[in-house]
């Protein structure tokens, strides 16, 4: 089932529990234009609606890209003023906010380019996975832009301080190895068999239970938070309603039987 996302750039369809939103500028590696940042909030709260979708997979079109940053051609018009730059800043701020803040698992299935804007939508997923041909990288150094603080923070969860620094303060490329020692991707595979590996890596996950993983993704993302803003009553109460749901009965039924569960996120 396709997605009517308001721009051809960005593709949005569901399939088998997942739901596939695909970054369609191959011409420019994938590179997001305003247009395409602000289609990615419509396209995650169409997602999030619907309780078919339990996984949520972002890629890119063609094979030479997952996303090369952002679409610089439109740089003189839609960030030559400081009001342009806020209300381009307010459109990309909000896309990451609608990846990070979704409630489903989300995973970049990565091939060739992963750079700037782009490492930095990989990095609102909970799970990465590229091709052994990947490149990473953050040229901010080499264009003077600065870098909001939100997006080097997510960096420095992900990979530690040491090597955000050596990622932004040598502005070079890193490949796909080099992503896998820093931690910056879970799996790296052929690029022949990134579609299938992810396909059925996507799938294995929305065969558990919804609740479950939504009360575990809940909790590990408040870990990353300061004590003091972590809600643990929200926390709790999502834990709590795991305990309460048919799904867990079904749960310790088909355990019992020697079958597979079929969970139905209630």
């Amino acid at each position: 089932m396709n997605i009517d996302t308001g721009t051809p750039k960005m593709l949005a369809r569901k399939e088998g529990g997942i739901g596939w939103m695909t970054f369609n500028q191959p011409e420019k590696r994938n590179a997001v234009s305003f247009a395409m940042w602000q289609a990615i909030p419509k396209i995650i709260a169409d997602f999030e609606a619907d309780p078919a979708v339990r996984v949520i997979v972002l890629t890119g079109a063609g094979d030479k890209a997952f996303v090369s940053g952002a679409d610089i051609s439109e740089f003189e018009e839609k960030r030559g003023s400081q009001e342009a730059i806020a209300a381009y800043n307010a459109a990309s701020e909000a896309a990451s906010e609608a990846i990070a803040h979704a409630s489903k698992p989300t995973i970049s299935m990565i091939r060739g380019f992963c750079v700037g804007g782009g490492m930095s939508v990989a990095l609102t997923t909970d799970l990465r996975i590229c091709t052994n041909d990947s490149i990473f990288a953050v040229p901010a150094a080499k264009l003077g832009l600065g870098y909001r603080f939100s997006g080097l923070k997510k960096l420095v969860e992900v990979v530690g301080p040491s090597f955000a620094k050596e990622i932004f303060f040598t502005a070079g490329k890193f490949s796909a190895e080099d992503a896998r020692l820093m931690g910056l991707v879970n799996r790296v595979v052929p690029a022949a068999e990134l579609e299938a590996y992810v396909r059925n890596y996507a799938s294995t996950i929305a065969a558990n239970a919804p609740l479950t993983i939504k009360a575990a993704k809940m909790a590990a993302t408040a870990a990353a938070k300061d004590e003091s803003v972590r809600d643990m009553a929200e926390i709790d109460g999502a834990v709590d309603t795991c305990f309460k749901s048919a799904d867990y009965i079904e749960g310790r039924r088909a355990f019992m039987e020697k079958r597979k569960p079929v969970f139905q996120g209630k």
